[in-house]
């Protein structure tokens, strides 16, 4: 079932807005494999002094920002040392001979279910984000450690190795990796690509500037910090008028990700304000706009106008077949003519593959997703194997049409994948099983084998099937836990933007 962070690839938005600003949103053979030089889990091996010289020279920020990725397209020139790098270059064996470049949904369920036959994981995070649960991450419903599950222990018979990949030499089969020990070159028998997709943009004036991005655990944080900091900035302000914007609160994209997320903050927004004795009477305002004639238009009609409707109810204005033209400080402006008045423009509209693929020499569609066939093998390599929102991946079951980036799908086709790297090589065949999404505390929707649930039974449904699909009992307790506090108390209102940025010490 569609996760909250993922969408149609091309949201109908992104079709509308491009229209609108008249540009494009877009743009070997196998080896022996030596023994394991470590233990599963173990990092890459410690550079040596010179390398640690050579990284101490040069401060990057390896995993909090993306690295700058090159491959030659001609892979002798990598043999013959044509890409060479200052720092020394370590050598290893994937465990288990299959490498998994990403520890996404797609490529952490890879190496899980691989099992015992091992992996080595090379991921810039140690965790995996369980994306259905984010907004409810965001509301505070859930403790944000909750929907990210560790790798190590998600992926008890994976080695993980902690950075990003550079480039593939395909005729040694090997990878190249940033770590935090330095550079290394991951030799695999089997190498699985799974990189997910980032947020989508348009090239609409102040977007980058002035809104909010709700794809990560991070994003989720931010967004949380930032309606509670509107709250307090509308409780001192000296105007209506300033009270009204503060207190207004836009979000553009009406997928799976921007009806739960608005959903879902605006119930944390009513709960804080009775902390708010100034603000009790205050009008909030929030505003649903996309570019489809309807929202949630991936779900049956009725389950759309029935999301519609109560939406419309609590207050929500939507505003369909319309799109953001631009963005300012303190205000965003629609194609309709409107100006809204707002500190808050949360952009929720679609998901494109991530840009790191187009470096990777693999072969790539219009969309920059990696083409893979039936049986989810990479065009052209034997032993290369793609999946999950980064990969276009033909469907067996609706010929003619490929898997859209949702969570589900990706938890199929890793299935299907371990075991063709198992041996057992059979095309991927899935029908989805239907397609849920929450609305609010008690109120969902869920279409689940033809069977149409609206209101309590739809949120039940929702969150029943979302407990399910999260690995790890001791996780699925948690999450339990957090949801039965949510019962008997109100949300938190702490606002934790001094998280992640400590006080020098000395600092008065």
């Amino acid at each position: 079932m569609p996760d909250p962070g993922h969408h149609d690839m091309v949201d109908p938005l992104v079709r509308g807005a491009a229209r609108l600003s008249r540009k494009d949103a877009d743009r070997g053979p196998t080896r022996g494999l030596r023994a394991p030089r470590s233990r599963r889990h173990h990092l890459a091996e410690p550079a040596r002094d010179d390398r640690a010289a050579a990284l101490r020279k040069q401060p990057t920020d390896l995993l909090g920002t993306p690295l700058v990725l090159g491959a030659a397209p001609d892979h002798r020139h990598l043999n013959a040392g044509h890409v060479r790098d200052s720092r020394a270059v370590s050598e290893r064996e994937a465990h288990g001979g299959t490498l998994v470049v990403g520890g996404g949904f797609a490529g952490s369920y890879v190496a899980r279910c691989l099992g015992k036959r091992g992996a080595t994981i090379v991921s810039p995070e140690n965790s995996m984000l369980f994306t259905p649960l984010l907004p409810e991450a965001a509301s505070g419903t859930l403790e944000p450690r909750h929907v990210v599950v560790p790798l190590r222990v998600m992926c008890p018979h994976a080695e993980l190795v902690l950075g990003r990949a550079t480039t593939i030499d395909f005729e040694r089969t090997s990878v190249r990796a940033e770590t935090i020990a330095g550079l290394v070159d991951l030799h695999y028998r089997d190498l699985v690509v799974a990189l997910g997709s980032i947020s989508r943009a348009l090239p609409i004036p102040g977007l980058g500037d002035h809104a909010l991005g709700f794809k990560s655990l991070a994003d989720a944080i931010h967004l949380r910090n930032h309606v509670l900091r509107r709250l307090e900035a509308a409780e001192a302000a000296s105007t209506d008028a300033h009270r009204q914007s503060e207190l207004t609160f836009v979000f553009v994209g009406a997928g799976y990700a921007g009806v739960e997320a608005l959903a879902e903050l605006s119930d944390l927004v009513r709960d804080a304000l009775r902390y708010y004795p100034a603000l009790r009477q205050a009008r909030q305002r929030w505003v649903l706009v996309d570019a489809a004639p309807k929202i949630l238009p991936e779900i049956p009609t009725r389950l759309g106008d029935y999301a519609a409707e109560q939406l419309t109810r609590r207050g929500v204005e939507i505003r369909v077949e319309t799109t953001l033209e631009s963005v300012e400080e303190h205000a965003a402006h629609l194609s309709n003519g409107e100006r809204v008045p707002t500190h808050t423009v949360v952009w929720t509209a679609g998901v494109k593959a991530n840009p790191m693929l187009a470096h990777l020499g693999l072969p790539l569609d219009e969309r920059g997703r990696v083409k893979v066939d039936e049986t989810l093998r990479v065009e052209g390599h034997e032993h290369v194997w793609a999946l999950g929102d980064g990969a276009r991946v033909p469907n067996l079951a609706t010929p003619g049409d490929f898997d859209p980036p949702t969570s589900q799908h990706a938890l199929r086709q890793a299935r299907r994948l371990a075991k063709n790297i198992a041996g057992d090589r059979q095309p991927y065949r899935y029908r989805m099983l239907g397609q849920v999404a929450t609305l609010g505390r008690y109120k969902g929707i869920a279409d689940v084998l033809g069977l149409r649930l609206t209101g309590f039974l739809g949120w039940f449904v929702t969150r029943g099937y979302h407990l399910y699909q999260l690995p790890l009992l001791s996780r699925k307790l948690r999450v339990v836990a957090d949801w039965t506090t949510s019962l008997f108390f109100r949300r938190d209102i702490a606002e934790l933007s001094m998280l992640g940025h400590p006080q020098r010490l000395g600092d008065g």
